[in-house]
């Protein structure tokens, strides 16, 4: 059962080999990024979305195959029992982990907060200073030309 014999394909067009370039720095490796990507400005750009971060498997509904309490349990139940407890432990670390994360994002915007509170302070008391400043400027201003009124 042998292709018919349809008309020869062209030959594909030959891309012209590109020179090894090892990249010395980031910057230097960025740079060679941008050249590939602008040699053909009509390519599309693939842009990776957000990988989800990784979840343990949510504990089963119903479980059905529980563990009899009668001696003698089969020689596959001990992988069973492994199985499940290990899920189980990964389930409780990785929800002790994202808490974790969670008190540090926490702590990290009441710092952001107290920052932002403290440079505002900061630019108020800077900004009362120059207002001060000003003040006594043009209050001295006009206590100049009210000397040369009485002089005159």
């Amino acid at each position: 059962n042998m292709a018919a014999p349809s008309a020869p394909r062209p030959p594909r067009p030959r891309k012209e080999p590109q020179p090894l370039v090892i990249p010395r720095s980031a910057a230097e490796e960025q740079r060679l990024r941008l050249e590939r990507l602008m040699r053909n400005p009509e390519k599309t750009v693939p842009i990776p979305e957000k990988l989800n971060e990784w979840a343990p498997r949510p504990p089963p509904e119903f479980v059905r195959d529980v563990m009899g309490s009668s001696a003698g349990a089969g020689s596959g139940e001990f992988h069973v029992y492994r199985h499940l407890r290990r899920r189980e432990y990964q389930r409780q670390d990785f929800m002790d982990a994202m808490a974790e994360k969670q008190r540090l994002d926490e702590e990290f915007q009441k710092k952001l907060e107290r920052n932002k509170m403290i440079a505002e302070e900061q630019t108020a008391k800077r900004r009362r200073k120059r207002q001060k400043l000003k003040e006594k400027k043009l209050q001295a201003k006009k206590n100049k030309l009210e000397q040369k009124k009485q002089e005159k």
